[in-house]
């Protein structure tokens, strides 16, 4: 009989993988590397991140906002 293994539907890189694409977003939308990457690796909002930018916030007001 063939052992068969399978894939876990979460990977360890996963949570990395999710930070690392909310930091290019961020950084798309206009925040500066060091705000990105606090808001990035934060339970804070992403759509609410890139919406305040986009309305016209400061992004360093927006991230004294949302952290």
């Amino acid at each position: 009989m063939a052992e068969t293994t399978e894939a876990p539907l979460w990977n360890e890189n996963e949570p990395a993988k999710v930070e690392s694409w909310r930091l290019h977003v961020l950084i798309e939308a206009g925040y500066p590397v060091h705000l990105a990457e606090r808001i990035a690796g934060s339970e804070v909002d992403l759509h609410d991140a890139v919406e305040l930018v986009t309305r016209g916030c400061d992004p360093t007001t927006a991230a004294e906002i949302l952290l």
